[in-house]
């Protein structure tokens, strides 16, 4: 298993090294876009959870407008949601700068997707097993439902693949990940932007980017 991990590591810094190159066209073009609709910051940066639970910065496009923006309809995410980051939610394009983040080691292609750093204490032992493998791009939970599962779905399909991990299943996740990104399943949770915050054993309520 351990030279299976440096293959995925190297895997993952070629192609998404590759992938920042081919697609420096497009990475540019919705930099403007974002720059010209909504203003700086064209990046979102956040302090998310990796592996272990240490903390890294994530890199996303920006697709929310600042609570204090005149535009915003109100401070709840689908409140300050544009057209644009709609976009670019449903296409995934928001997900390209994270690609810097795989070339940095900070996640990989495919694994569990780095959440926030204030979930740590509200996972279960078991729930928390998800940090015991470098946090992905897309992962198992992903191309099962994505953001229409339930938490503790989620987290039992993330549990599930650190234990069945393998090379071929991560190949498996990233051809189904294309055909789910052309179908734009499971965008958001129901009355949601994206996700409704994890609390635990709590009912929760709507968080800022917790995707």
């Amino acid at each position: 298993m351990g030279i299976q991990r440096w293959v995925k590591r190297g895997l993952d810094a070629t192609l998404a090294g590759a992938g920042l190159v081919g697609i420096a066209p497009v990475l540019g073009a919705v930099a403007l876009a974002i720059r010209v609709t909504m203003g700086r910051p064209v990046l979102f940066r956040q302090e998310r959870a990796g592996f272990q639970g240490r903390p890294f910065v994530l890199y996303k496009f920006r697709t929310m407008l600042d609570p204090s923006d005149p535009r915003a309809r109100g401070p709840g995410d689908e409140d300050r949601l544009t057209r644009l980051g709609a976009f670019l939610r449903a296409t995934s394009l928001d997900e390209l700068p994270s690609l810097w983040n795989v070339v940095r080691g900070d996640m990989s292609l495919v694994g569990p997707r780095p959440l926030l750093m204030r979930y740590l204490p509200r996972y279960s032992p078991e729930q928390a097993r998800r940090h015991e493998v470098v946090p992905g791009v897309t992962g198992w939970a992903q191309v099962n439902g994505r953001n229409a599962l339930t938490w503790p779905e989620k987290f039992a399909l993330d549990v599930w693949y650190v234990d069945h991990w393998n090379l071929w299943l991560d190949l498996k996740i990233l051809a189904m990940t294309v055909v789910k990104v052309f179908r734009r399943e499971g965008i958001s949770a129901g009355g949601y932007a994206t996700m409704p915050e994890f609390l635990g054993n709590d009912p929760g309520d709507e968080g800022e980017e917790a995707r």
